[in-house]
């Protein structure tokens, strides 16, 4: 029954990939429709705190947008990368691994994604490149986070064998930087140049497309006025503001005792920095909605509400059957923990789920403390099946259609960022493990 379902969940998947645009939101609905009426799988509750970061983010992000900040900073990134514009494959991961570390959680990477989606078709240079290995930079670094809530598990679960949080950093941070790098290097060169795609050389056919990147062109290579500035100084301020109370807890508002959470952070800082953009320099407010960023971030609301809802109420109706296999698995073969780990996370979407579940049987097997914290980065699983939210994100905001789901789901454009970074990325921390372990 699990397997009929899960194909229920690809194929929606599939068709609403092709049909495009907010296909693959409502498609979401379809299959939840027969999940539901015709299995009698309760919906679990929408994912309502990624829609609304989504949207916090894309509604500072589209006022900065209208005031001219956006292209001002793409002038900046354009003027730097002039010489060697191939090196934004290496500096988009660094960007969103950073954020992810002092944050404590990838969907910080949402506001840099429709910037380098920008940058990078402005140079010529393949989106998908970049965009794919920012997204899977962003959920790697959760490992070599101090504050990611699956480190602080795994830190709590392995304590009693005298393991500490310097520990597992000096695994993690080593292991996911080398292995990303890495990555980086093979994916530059992944699919065709802009100039020899034939989707996008099809798309410059179109001339509502390319009458978009004319007046786009005119105004990047234009003087950009002090609202510009201001509306960039505004929204640079925020992303900092979010990655410094990731990093430091203590200056957010504490309720009963913790903390506010990082959602609710993110959410008030971006909205109020674009209420701060729209008080200041007076964008004009049919811009704003009609820009290509606040499309792009819709479409990619609704994209989350339908197949993330649905993705999590097949794992919710069957959690308690797939983390008796993927345990079971362990226990037959204890050297499977990584692949398990890998496999457990795809299905759950959660790192410190996957932590929660797992850690406790291999400890509990016996399986030493090196290899646990070795393989402990193949809890980022999410990549394999693009339904998580920054993927989606990423695939919205990349106007040249080189980064997509592919004809069979599983040939996505972050399937090969993905995987060479996870093989990478392990073996450095099995290698890492057993030097400083």
């Amino acid at each position: 029954m699990f397997l009929i379902q899960f194909a229920i969940v690809l194929l929606c998947i599939l068709v609403g990939a092709r049909v495009g645009g907010i296909g693959l939101g409502v498609f979401g609905g379809i299959g939840l429709a027969v999940l539901s009426f015709g299995f009698g799988l309760q919906p679990t509750s929408p994912p309502i705190d990624v829609m609304l970061m989504i949207m916090a983010v894309v509604s500072a992000a589209a006022a900065m947008q209208a005031s001219g900040g956006l292209d001002y900073m793409i002038n900046i990134a354009t003027r730097v990368l002039h010489k060697n514009p191939k090196y934004i494959t290496f500096i988009a991961p660094a960007v969103t691994y950073t954020f992810t570390v002092m944050a404590g959680t990838g969907h910080v990477a949402y506001s840099v994604l429709p910037v380098i989606a920008e940058v990078s078709r402005r140079n010529g240079i393949r989106p998908e490149r970049p965009l794919s290995m920012a997204v899977i930079a962003s959920q790697f670094a959760i490992v070599a986070s101090p504050i990611a809530a699956a480190v602080v598990a795994c830190v709590a679960y392995l304590e009693p064998q005298h393991i500490t949080l310097t520990d597992v950093l000096k695994v993690t941070i080593p292991a996911t930087l080398l292995g990303i790098a890495l990555a980086c290097v093979f994916v530059n060169k992944m699919g065709k140049e802009l100039k020899d795609d034939p989707h996008y050389q099809n798309l410059l056919k179109d001339p509502d497309y390319v009458r978009m990147n004319e007046q786009q062109a005119v105004e990047v290579n234009r003087e950009v006025g002090t609202r510009a500035k201001i509306s960039l100084g505004i929204f640079l301020f925020a992303a900092f503001l979010v990655v410094f109370m990731g990093a430091f807890p203590e200056w957010r508002p504490i309720f009963d005792g913790k903390p506010m959470g990082m959602a609710h952070t993110i959410e008030i800082v971006m909205l109020s920095a674009g209420a701060l953009i729209i008080l200041f320099c007076k964008p004009d407010s049919d811009e704003i909605t009609q820009g290509s960023v606040f499309h792009a971030g819709m479409r990619a609301v609704i994209a989350v509400f339908g197949i993330a809802w649905l993705g999590d109420t097949l794992m919710h109706g069957h959690l308690a059957e797939v983390q008796e296999a993927v345990s079971g698995l362990v226990q037959t073969a204890p050297w499977t923990l990584a692949f398990a780990l890998f496999v457990l996370s795809i299905l759950v979407n959660s790192q410190g789920a996957t932590v929660a579940t797992l850690f406790p049987v291999a400890i509990a097997l016996g399986v030493p403390a090196p290899i646990i914290i070795g393989t402990f980065v193949a809890v980022n699983g999410y990549f394999f099946i693009p339904n998580y939210g920054p993927i989606i994100a990423a695939i919205d905001f990349d106007t040249t259609g080189s980064t997509r789901i592919g004809k069979f789901i599983f040939n996505h454009s972050f399937m090969i960022p993905g995987l060479l970074s996870m093989a990478f990325s392990l073996a450095f921390g099995l290698l890492f493990a057993e030097m400083f372990l």
